[in-house]
């Protein structure tokens, strides 16, 4: 027997699923030797505390962003061997970059960065750890 509960998993379910195929059908393809980077959520309070930021900290937290996920390169991405060795990232990567790198975007809630492939400064193991410079 279906029970209520069941029907409304199944439809969250699908919800879910919907959402997903659209973000990744409306990521951009990066072109050339740029990388797609998604910025990881601002937090709303500071650190531990439970002080709220205001919109303006959160918008800046976005804006100065230094760490995001590697989602996708493009397919000329640290191929000039005379300037790179070996890719100084992959796909899966937190990397972390300049602040006000690349062409800024959103899709939904997440923000994202096409940039150059030289604009990656570091691999991060944990982005957790790192926080911008006040």
């Amino acid at each position: 027997m279906t029970t209520v509960l069941d029907v409304l998993k199944e439809k969250l379910e699908e919800h879910v699923s919907s959402a997903q195929e659209f973000l990744e059908e409306s990521l951009p393809k990066p072109a050339g030797y740029r990388i797609l980077v998604a910025l990881p959520q601002v937090e709303e309070t500071f650190g531990d505390s439970r002080i709220i930021k205001s919109a303006k900290e959160q918008h800046l937290d976005h804006v100065l962003s230094t760490i995001g996920l590697v989602i996708d390169m493009g397919n000329e991405a640290y191929s000039d061997k005379e300037r790179f060795d070996t890719p100084w990232c992959e796909i899966g990567d937190y990397v972390m970059f300049r602040a006000n790198t690349g062409t800024r975007f959103k899709i939904g809630d997440t923000e994202f960065r096409l940039m150059n492939d030289d604009s990656v400064e570091a691999v991060v193991p944990d982005p957790r750890a790192v926080a911008r410079a006040s």
